[in-house]
């Protein structure tokens, strides 16, 4: 029998199940509370609350640990690829080869757009912010492909679904991208491998070749982003799809919740923020002073993380792929020297280093694209293609749940009481 809570209300005590994941966390089910008591609880940004059971990611902020399906994200980052990373999130598993050749050959047989969709495409202005983009396009891909809106979908709609979307929305972004820079739309060649392919469809023009170095740091890059549990966006693409929206819908809603600048403008901010420092002229020094001045509203962006108390994992792996990626390209910027020296002097100060104010994944991430000549305002469109294998897993697992409901948080409504209404003449 469960392990119970129990909650006194109105003189009356009442028992609710505690639940212990795997890995022994603890929560108290609620299910039956309302029904029970009449209350409901108040949990200003679910801070809280479990929205849900899963076994697709572990993530343990106060130690440091992020887990893919049990695997250590230090072991994905070393021995994986994005490709394998998105079929274990999605099917549980980490596949044999002949598995990830069979997922492989899906994708790649979704290497072209529909013509319908290009034209789309090329309707939106070149001015036009590309998250915005890849959310409509995104969206759009409902109209072609309609055998999706069907439910529920079989086991193989859902593959394909999956298959589709890891091959159409890089497409989709590098198309748009070649549109905003004057140059004609590079086909897909998906045996180039998932980054190399992003890469070349980016970046083509005569003599150009992927240097596989700088191809396997992004595709590192791409894994870390793979899934964080139960963020915004992830929450944003539960909710939208236990209304049983059709998946491209659901995940066009997970792109728009990420372009929040609190969620997945972190490192476009990075960014902005070393052009700042940059257009100041007075060193990078100066910044460090005011971001521990408490009177100073500057902060550093891209240190620390809500998340992760100790340190993020993934930093460490990520700096490895930045040093890589900036040693490969050889690139002189002075945007990239002021943030070497940021990372070197918050690295050794006693401020940072006791409040555990590390560089994070985002800061990193914003240097790794800044390097490979990808624009600030496609830094959040990069984290969707990170992203795009965890959104489509959390979807799956949820569409599985037989148990599963229509999300409908509740609220306390705290507005004015019974009023009469005025006819207009009399106000």
């Amino acid at each position: 029998m469960s392990d119970m809570a129990k909650l006194e209300l109105d003189g009356k005590t009442i028992e609710l199940p505690i639940i212990t994941g795997t890995e022994n966390e603890k929560a108290i089910d609620i299910r039956a509370l309302r029904a029970q008591t009449g209350y409901v609880t108040l949990d200003n940004g679910f801070m809280n609350t479990g929205s849900c059971e899963s076994k697709i990611t572990f993530l343990n902020g106060e130690k440091g640990i992020l887990r893919y399906r049990g695997y250590p994200i230090e072991q994905i980052a070393e021995q994986s690829n994005f490709v394998e990373v998105a079929y274990l999130l999605n099917f549980g598993k980490l596949p044999n080869q002949k598995e990830l050749d069979f997922f492989n050959e899906k994708i790649a047989s979704f290497a072209t757009l529909p013509e319908g969709i290009t034209k789309i495409i090329d309707q939106f202005p070149t001015n036009s912010h590309p998250m915005g983009v890849v959310s409509a396009v995104t969206s759009s891909l409902s109209a072609f492909y309609p055998e999706f809106l069907k439910t529920p979908l079989t086991d193989v709609d859902r593959e394909r679904a999956i298959a589709q979307l890891l091959a159409q929305v890089k497409i989709i972004a590098a198309y748009f991208y070649r549109r905003t820079v004057g140059k004609n739309p590079h086909r897909s060649h998906p045996s180039l491998g998932y980054a190399s392919d992003f890469l070349n469809m980016m970046f083509y023009e005569e003599g150009y070749e992927v240097d596989p170095e700088v191809a396997k740091a992004l595709d590192v890059l791409l894994m870390l982003h793979a899934d964080h549990e139960q963020n915004c966006s992830t929450s944003a693409v539960r909710l939208i799809g236990s209304s049983q929206a059709n998946i491209f819908a659901t995940i066009s809603g997970g792109i728009d919740a990420l372009w929040g600048q609190l969620h997945g403008g972190a490192n476009q901010r990075v960014l902005e923020m070393l052009e700042a420092i940059q257009e100041d002229g007075r060193g990078y020094k100066k910044f460090i002073e005011k971001a521990k001045d408490k009177n100073d509203s500057f902060r550093l962006m891209g240190f620390g993380h809500r998340v992760y108390k100790n340190f993020d994992p993934r930093a460490k792996i990520i700096k490895k792929a930045c040093d890589t990626i900036l040693e490969r390209l050889n690139i002189q910027d002075p945007l990239l020297d002021i943030a070497r020296g940021l990372e070197e002097e918050a690295r050794k100060d006693s401020y940072f280093v006791d409040r555990n104010l590390y560089p994070n994944v985002d800061f990193y991430s914003g240097i790794i694209y800044k390097a490979l000549g990808i624009p600030t305002n496609m830094f959040t469109v990069m984290f969707v293609l990170g992203r795009l294998p965890g959104w489509m897993a959390q979807w799956k697992e949820m569409r599985e749940d037989p148990t599963l409901k229509i999300s409908r948080p509740r609220q306390i409504y705290t507005g004015e009481n019974l009023r009469e209404f005025t006819n207009i003449a009399d106000r």
